[in-house]
């Protein structure tokens, strides 16, 4: 239920001279009012506790308001610094999760990793073998491979193409 201004700032009024029963409405009617406030500007799943988290800000400060104001301002300035502090405690979480140490490496891994290569590629013809090797495993060019292969650019290309085919039927295959 949302209250107009004046039975919202009755109510307050009322709790703070302690009327406990007016307080609870008073608190019922704000949570709703931020329950639409905040359903504008957060995911659904942060509603609720962005909610009772302002609920709390709004009972320690529940002093500080002059009922002779209009509530609701009162109201959307507390709501909007709740708001901005979760924004900002998000964002530190997405940060801290990002700093993940990353995997040691293993002297184990590159040499296990060339021995596997060097059994599949035993599986395929020289020229092949030759021509990936040089360019995918070294990282040269074709026309660099060419030169140092004695092969034309066009060949060593075809012979790329076709190892890598025949490696991945090897390893499909497995």
């Amino acid at each position: 239920m949302i209250l107009s201004d004046d039975d919202l700032r009755t109510l307050m009024g009322a709790g703070q001279q302690g009327d406990k029963r007016s307080y609870r409405i008073a608190l019922a009617a704000m949570s709703d009012w931020l329950g639409r406030y905040f359903a504008k500007r957060i995911a659904p799943a942060l509603v609720d506790d962005l909610v009772q988290d302002t609920l709390m800000a709004i009972h320690a400060k529940r002093a500080s308001y002059d009922a002779a104001r209009p509530i609701y301002p009162w109201l959307a300035a507390i709501a909007r610094y709740r708001w901005i502090d979760m924004l900002r405690k998000l964002s530190r979480r997405d940060e801290v999760e990002l700093e993940i140490e990353p995997p040691v490496p293993s002297m184990e891994n590159p040499v296990l990793a060339r021995l596997s290569i060097d059994q599949l590629m035993a599986h395929i013809p020289e020229a092949q073998a030759h021509a990936i090797t040089l360019t995918k495993v070294e990282g040269r060019s074709i026309a660099e491979t060419a030169a140092i292969t004695g092969q034309s650019e066009s060949s060593v290309k075809v012979n790329v193409h076709r190892g890598l085919k025949k490696l991945a039927t090897l390893v499909e295959s497995d």
